[in-house]
């Protein structure tokens, strides 16, 4: 169940950003193109999130704690690592 989840996740990003390459086209527009850009990039990190929260969870029986913790450690990381 979790990998269907992570599927839908994938597929719903995926699907939303062919949707704004269309709209960006469609709009021919410079600024317009950059808020577009600006929503997908704040959605990006929170589909990222659920797809790892989804395939932990669905892992959480066969995961030693000390595994579990450096898979978070590690996703923190990334978000440390992207902060602004």
């Amino acid at each position: 169940m979790a990998l269907f989840g992570i599927v839908v996740l994938r597929l719903l990003s995926g699907g939303m950003e062919i949707i704004a390459a269309l709209l960006i086209y469609k709009l021919n527009n410079l600024e317009q193109a950059l808020k577009i850009n600006a929503i997908l990039a704040s959605i990006g990190p929170l589909i990222f999130l659920g797809a790892m929260y989804l395939g932990l969870t669905g892992l959480a029986r066969s995961l030693s704690l000390n595994r579990a913790v450096f898979i978070y450690a590690g996703v923190a990381l990334i978000f440390w690592g992207l902060r602004s």
